[in-house]
């Protein structure tokens, strides 16, 4: 195997409300625990000013090993990572007062409705058919309890003046017991996600649209750097993203990676969240497009414990491609990679469970973000039959 010496890495990070620095903060703590498991040195360089996106070096090191003879050469891999946060949309998602994005959730959740999101989902992956249902569920509770705290002393057959104390009894309720409730499950948040999600199935926002054209124009400026290897990784919501942005790239310029080694990891993907809207039909040519390219190794990262991904659904093919290039499925467990005592802490949380992607470890496992995106290998290598082995 030839190692890897020098990587160009563009990260297109899940639906946070984190910007870039944020996310090179994170990928520092997970990078460290890391390098401390698998015993090699790391270097993190500092952001490079004025880069767009943000930018910066990872620098690690170490010797490399076959079987339980050390070889003489040290390895050395210096990786350019390009963190292409979508943190202005959600900001913009986020804005207004609760009762606006209360809205503008519901709104989203009877188009992705109308347009056959939901029954994919329960048809596809159930348990993300009941991601999708819960935020909207609990809310509708929610508003049903505060409805009848309010209309309590007319259903008693008391004088509608008792309203009068009732209504702000139900309004304290659903301000002051709810909401602060609800935050747990990051309701309102996921209200905004599935906002993004109609948006980029649509593409009938011109904001959204700008961004993403914006976002081309610079991705594409990012692949005249020679490097041995090129990794477009993506988590979750920004899988969608990644997959209009390097199709775009592929509409204007077929060629576009001719002679270059090219790996698209999606991590807990999200791309069906919005490709089984039937508006989305632009999205789904775009994986089609992706799936095409000879140049680009598909690596689709899934987990059984992981309820907010697609797992085991050939992604590719669901979108259209049955007679296109399969992505390889590289199926992971996080009971692997952690302790037993972290793992039964997170465990419940869904959420946690689902950032695990992109995160360090505890311990030696067969997927492991930083390696993949900073280590001597080619990030083909976790696609490999004998991934499993890593370890050894």
């Amino acid at each position: 195997m030839k190692l890897i010496e020098k990587r160009v890495v563009l990260h297109f990070p899940g639906f946070e409300p984190l910007d870039g620095t944020a996310h090179r903060a994170r990928y520092e703590r997970s990078a460290k625990q890391s390098a401390a498991v698998w015993g090699y040195s790391l270097e993190m360089g500092a952001p490079v000013s004025e880069s767009n996106p943000l930018s910066f070096t990872v620098t690690t090191a170490g010797e490399a090993a076959s079987g339980s003879e050390t070889i003489s050469s040290a390895w050395q891999t210096k990786s350019r990572i390009y963190m292409v946060d979508h943190d202005l949309l959600v900001r913009r998602l986020r804005s207004g007062n609760t009762i606006s994005q209360i809205l503008a959730g519901f709104r989203s959740c009877v188009q992705i409705m109308i347009e056959g999101g939901m029954r994919g989902y329960f048809r596809h992956a159930w348990r993300f058919g009941l991601f999708f249902l819960f935020p909207f569920l609990l809310t509708a509770l929610a508003i049903v309890l505060t409805a009848v705290i309010a209309l309590t002393p007319y259903s008693l057959g008391f004088s509608a003046w008792h309203m009068l104390w009732s209504g702000p009894l139900a309004l304290c309720f659903f301000i002051f017991a709810f909401l602060p409730f609800s935050e747990r499950f990051h309701t309102l948040h996921l209200f905004a996600d599935w906002g993004m999600a109609v948006a980029l199935g649509r593409m009938d926002r011109a904001d959204f649209n700008n961004w993403l054209e914006d976002r081309a124009t610079v991705v594409r400026e990012v692949f005249t750097e020679e490097a041995d290897e090129y990794v477009i990784s993506s988590h979750s919501m920004g899988s969608s993203v990644a997959a209009h942005v390097i199709g775009m790239l592929l509409e204007r310029e077929p060629e576009i990676f001719a002679g270059k080694r090219v790996v698209f990891a999606t991590l807990g993907s999200a791309i069906l969240q919005c490709a089984l809207l039937s508006s989305a039909s632009l999205l789904r040519a775009r994986v089609g497009l992706i799936a095409r390219c000879p140049e680009i190794s598909w690596l689709d990262v899934q987990c059984l414990t992981d309820s907010i991904n697609f797992y085991k659904v050939p992604v590719v093919a669901v979108s259209g491609h049955e007679d296109s290039p399969p992505a390889k499925i590289l199926l992971i467990r996080v009971k692997q990679m952690l302790t037993r005592e972290h793992y039964r802490k997170i465990r419940k949380d869904q959420l946690r469970v689902h950032r695990q992607y992109v995160l360090g470890p505890d311990l030696k496992a067969p997927f492991d973000f930083t390696l993949m995106t900073s280590g001597p290998m080619p990030a083909s290598v976790f696609a490999s039959p004998e991934q499993n082995k890593l370890p050894a």
